[in-house]
Order: C-alpha cells, then structure tokens, then sequence
C-alpha cells in the first residue's frame, strides 16, 4: 500500500466528499459509475493484481471504458506501475512497449469488467530506486523506437491543478471524453480531475462528429477537450444540435487554424481555447482570452509554468519548460538535457506574441533549401492570406540527389475553385525565392493521426515525385 501517494489521499478525500454522486455517465445520459462505485470497484481489481510485486508495470488497453480510474486507484494502492495503450497501437509497437518498460500484466475489455491477463514476454519487476513512479507515458519522441516517460503522483497531481485552476474547470462541471483517456491529453483533462477533483465525466466510444455534437446536447456536458478536427466538423455541419450547457471549448493536439475558430464562433456562440502540451510536462500554455486572430498563438504560460526562451535574441526558438508537473526523465534511457530536474525542453519553436507565445514550428521541421534555413510557418501563414485557402500545411520533400538538399511543397484546403499557379503567383509576390513552393497540392482535406496531428514527414512521403 502506499498510504502517502499524493492521487490517493486526493481521491480519498473526493470519495468522502462525492460519495454516491454520479461519477460516469454514458452517452445516453445514464450514471454508470459512482464515486462509491468507483472506489468499490478498485478494491475488486486490487483481488485481480495482489499477486504483482510492487514496482511491476501493467499496461491498460481499454480504451474509453468506465474501469479505468478503477483500474488506476488499485494500482496506486498497490504500488503498481500503470502503462496506458491506445486501442489503436500496433502489434508490432505493443509488443516492443512490452519489452521495453517490462510489462508483467495488461489490462484488456472483458464481459462485464475489464481482465487483467499476464503478458508473453518475460518480463520482471523493475527496480526504480529511490523514486519508483505510478505512471508511465509512451512516447516516440523524435525516434522511430518507443520510449517512455516517468512520471510521480505528485506530478500527475500538479498537472491536473494547474489545468483546473488556469481553465476555471471544477466539479460542477461535467467533462464530455471522447479523446483517449490513454493519451496524454484525455488522461490529464478527463481522468486526473475526476479523481483528485470530482469532475464527473461522459465517456464515449463514439468518434463521429455528429454523434460527438449530438451526446454533447444530449447529456448537458459543459466542457469539451477536443482537437481541432472535430471543431471543422463541427463548423461544416448543418442541422446542428444546440449545445445550451456547454460553456468552454479546449482545443490541443495540433494548432487550431483560426478560420475554424472563427466559423464555430459564428455558428455557436463559443470561444475556442487553444490549449497546447506535452506528455513530458502535461500543460504549457493556456490561451485564456480566445481573441487572438494570429496563426498558432496558444497563450500565456498555464498558472505555477515558467517558459524561458533557449535563445533569447533570436526570434524564435525552443523553450525551457520550468513546472512541478515535468515527469523525472524517459526510461529506459534518460535524456537529461531534454528532461529532467524539473524541466522540459520541447522540439517546439516558440515566438513571444502580444501577452503570450505563438508556436511557429518545430526544429525538425525546418527545410534546408540549398544551405536556406526555411521555417515551413512562415510559408503557412501567406498561404493562408490568399482568398479561400482554408488551411495549409507547408513541408519539405527531397530536391534531387543532393545530400540533405530540400525543396518546398504544400499542401491546401480551399473553399472556391483555385489552380496551382494562381497561389504559387501570389506567394512569389511575399515570399523570397527560395521560400516560394515548388508544388502545391490542392486536397479535400489533410490527413492526421486519431490525435489530430498532421505530420510533415507523412506528407513528404506521400507527396514525392
């Protein structure tokens, strides 16, 4: 048992305090969880592992499913080490996570309650010295190799306070979960308030938009953590569902393209509040005001985060992220000029704008054009002037035989009839020769990953030769 676990004693005192209050609703508006519930049902899943040396990591596959903070509670109290999967996740990189961070047991759907089945691999307790964590963060980072990050209760707490303080989120509101509760993002905005907070939350399974905006209604949610794939459908819809209870919008994942703010604000009422992370720190920047009209603009720093600029006399550049809620490095190689300490250090390049920062790309996102340092944002932000480009994402793509040699290409979304050579025109006007697109690919819609990231290195592949 871990009796001083910071989680724990929050949620002992959010079950005393909720007690029987509805916890989990699904989409029908129906409680399947309660506080008490929740809690009884940790008691029955601690039966399930008490065999597992404290210290043995379990990963947790099940994707939106009512058990997971039961799950999460018992593992806490036992002092296992939770390993969250998306349900998405490949074989092939499942098993590698397996191997790499010594899964002893996975959590799996089952008939009436999730399972708890051990793995094939041959794993064995790991021994984490003087701070074993509670919870580990799978991530790639720039590597193809899966690693993780470590992370503390206390610095799972600290994330969930810093969000609940700086959105104004607290337990008279009801979180609608249709982004993975695996994920970084879902763990941190649905799953830690609702344990140290008492946030009730929907979860759904459902990713549809219009089922999405159709449950939002239906069960009088207040705040919506999406990405901003679900905001453009949203906007593209007719016939829409008024949303009366919703009061607050959170957009992270990707950056928010300001023509979909715009439409959803017309259309419903609301404000949309970029919100942008990372798995190694939890919440950055918070763009509290929802009035900014520049591209890629996230805000001012999340309360109790201190952003310090890498290179302070250049225009942009990375950032060192100062927050208690920093987890204690990757594992199983750390990288402690990247994590560690407290600090973060993302691959974001970031610009001071008006009272907060704007992201204006990333450092392996630069194109090197015969020796020209090209920041793709840049190329994005005079696309995006032309009438009826809608979005656009700017990437490099391999110039000939040249070694490390580049080209710029694009791709745009628009809204009226448009050639290639009209917008390529428009940017030799702006735009310094090296800067200009060599193509432009005019498509119905570009691509993303289930967490609504676009990726250029997809893009390049995609849109060779």
């Amino acid at each position: 048992m871990k009796p001083n676990d910071a989680l724990l004693k929050r949620w002992q005192s959010t079950v005393a305090r909720k007690d029987t209050a509805p916890a989990i609703f699904n989409t029908r508006g129906q409680v399947d969880r309660t506080f008490r519930g929740i809690d009884d049902g940790a008691r029955g899943f601690e039966s399930k592992i008490d065999s597992l040396d404290a210290g043995s990591v379990i990963a947790v596959q099940i994707g939106n499913h009512e058990d997971w903070p039961s799950i999460l509670i018992a593992c806490l109290r036992r002092g296992i080490v939770v390993l969250p999967l998306e349900q998405s996740i490949s074989d092939q990189r499942r098993e590698s996570a397996f191997k790499i961070c010594n899964v002893v047991a996975a959590a799996v759907p089952g008939g009436s309650s999730s399972e708890i089945l051990p793995t094939r691999t041959s794993a064995a307790t790991t021994h984490w010295n003087e701070k074993p964590p509670s919870l580990l963060k799978l991530t790639s980072g720039t590597t193809a190799a899966p690693r993780a990050i470590r992370f503390r209760s206390k610095q799972l707490l600290a994330d969930c306070d810093q969000i609940c303080d700086t959105m104004g989120i607290s337990d008279v509101d009801l979180n609608f979960g249709v982004i993975p509760v695996s994920h970084s993002y879902g763990f941190s905005n649905l799953l830690s308030p609702l344990i140290a907070r008492g946030v009730a939350m929907v979860l759904s399974q459902d990713r549809t938009p219009r089922a999405v905006l159709e449950d939002i209604a239906k069960t009088n949610a207040t705040v919506f953590p999406g990405t901003p794939v679900f905001y453009q459908a949203f906007c593209e819809m007719k016939n829409t569902t008024p949303t009366t209870k919703l009061r607050l919008c959170i957009s992270a994942g990707a950056p928010l393209p300001i023509g979909v703010a715009t439409k959803f604000r017309e259309k419903f009422g609301l404000p949309i509040h970029s919100f942008y992370g990372a798995s190694e720190c939890g919440g950055i920047c918070y763009d509290r005001e929802a009035a900014s009209d520049s591209e890629g603009f996230v805000g001012a720093p999340m309360k109790d985060v201190d952003l310090e600029m890498v290179d302070p006399s250049a225009q942009a550049s990375q950032v060192r992220v100062r927050s208690t809620a920093a987890g204690d490095g990757y594992f199983p190689e750390p990288d402690e000029g990247k994590l560690g300490d407290g600090v973060f250090v993302p691959d974001d390049l970031l610009a001071r704008f008006a009272s907060g920062f704007k992201i204006v790309g990333r450092v392996s996102d630069v194109i090197n054009v015969a020796g020209q340092k090209v920041n793709p944002a840049e190329i994005e932000e005079q696309l995006l002037r032309f009438p009826g480009v809608r979005q656009a994402v700017a990437f490099g793509r391999p110039a000939g035989a040249r070694l490390r040699n580049e080209e710029v290409a694009a791709c745009v979304v628009v809204d009226i009839d448009l050639r290639e050579n009209e917008i390529l025109e428009f940017c030799r006007k702006a735009l310094s020769a090296w800067q200009v697109p060599k193509r432009i690919f005019i498509v119905d819609s570009i691509p993303t990953n289930e967490r609504g990231k676009i990726s250029r290195r997809e893009l390049a592949r995609r849109f060779s030769k």
